[in-house]
């Protein structure tokens, strides 16, 4: 990953080696996870441990670390206040590793460690894929005009790509409980917003509820469904246009990809083509506000390369600026309790209450 990384890196030493955690980025002990690689994996460290904090993610923490001559990723999830179930360590490797065969490109799974003694969370690592996180005007403004829509289509083939992934052929049959996927999806976004509710949210009840009596019949159940799918959760390149690999899999399950294209165009659409969007470190970089093609165009794009039945969006698009709505606030609510590492969070939470809005809308013209 060439994401920037904004902690400085720090040589590890030994276990027992007197070094205080200061030694190391916030969320990461080099000293244990140094002697743990040593007992379990002494094949991927040929030298003293360095590591950096890789910035721009707002949820689970992601680290470039220097194993002497070798570079990887380690993955844990993030500081203090942690919803039930949403920065499942284990769920993330076992998709990644279960799609390295498929055309959906993911970076190689190198290990799982579950037990949070370690570092304090569980963690995995994964290899270091060349490419480039695109979330910001200032990394998007000089893009031509080919470039933009030649990302966007490559972002919706690889979309469809992984909704036509046959679960059964990669051993993900049990990942998730496709029957009822959506109604749990309400209940379960509704149970993590309890679990961060610090402020008075206007009409997030109404928004909830309403979901809640309208649930569709899941007629494309039972696909692999990212959860958090976006621009800025691919690696690209864009000389040549490509998509290196897809990131972030916490959220992913089986279920309805409908609800990947319904929060994906929460960011594209509500978020991108919004005055919200200028600087904002979720959706600067995003949209036809952007430059990119419009939302209409990507679903499109999406229909013509899926069998999936895309139907009305109007439900999924609600449920999106829900989900995103709740994200936003238990982001908003850890960055009050100063739990938050890197920059850009101070304007998370503003992003709430037009998402309410938006989804209130959407949901009434389903």
């Amino acid at each position: 990953m060439t994401e920037p990384a904004v902690d400085a890196s720090h040589d590890g030493g030994s276990p027992g080696s007197g070094r205080t955690p200061h030694d190391a980025p916030r969320g990461l002990d080099l000293d244990r996870l140094a002697g743990w690689l040593a007992t379990h994996r002494p094949e991927l460290v040929d030298g003293p441990l360095r590591a950096a904090l890789i910035t721009g993610g707002k949820s689970n923490l992601t680290y470039l670390l220097h194993c002497g001559g070798r570079e990887v990723v380690l993955r844990r999830p993030p500081l203090g206040h942690v919803l039930a179930t949403a920065h499942d360590m284990a769920r993330e490797h076992r998709v990644i590793a279960a799609l390295a065969p498929t055309a959906v490109p993911v970076p190689e799974a190198l290990l799982l460690c579950a037990d949070p003694a370690v570092i304090g969370a569980p963690f995995y690592l994964m290899q270091r894929v060349p490419g480039e996180v695109l979330r910001t005007r200032a990394q998007t403004d000089p893009l031509t005009d080919g470039q933009r829509r030649d990302l966007a289509w490559a972002m919706m083939d690889t979309l469809a790509a992984l909704h036509t992934v046959d679960p059964g052929e990669v051993g993900l049959t049990d990942f998730g409980r496709p029957e009822g996927y959506l109604g749990r999806q309400v209940r379960r976004w509704a149970g993590q917003l309890d679990r961060s509710r610090s402020r008075e949210l206007p009409g997030v009840d109404e928004l909830r509820d309403a979901l809640a009596a309208s649930v569709p019949e899941g007629v494309n159940a039972g696909r692999i469904v990212h959860g958090d799918y976006r621009l800025d959760n691919l690696l690209t390149t864009v000389d040549p246009v490509s998509v290196r690999a897809v990131l972030d899999w916490e959220m992913a399950t089986l279920g309805d990809p409908l609800a990947d294209l319904g929060l994906l165009l929460t960011y594209w659409d509500v978020l991108g083509d919004s005055d919200l969007a200028e600087g904002n470190p979720v959706a600067d970089g995003l949209g036809p506000r952007a430059g990119f093609p419009t939302g209409t165009e990507l679903i499109d794009r999406y229909a013509g390369r899926s069998d999936v039945d895309v139907g009305p969006l109007h439900w999924h698009l609600a449920l999106g600026c829900f989900k995103l709505a709740v994200i936003c606030e238990g982001i908003h609510y850890r960055h009050t309790l100063g739990q938050t590492l890197g920059g850009g969070f101070d304007r998370i939470g503003e992003m709430v209450t037009p998402l309410v809005e938006h989804g209130l809308r959407a949901v009434g013209e389903n």
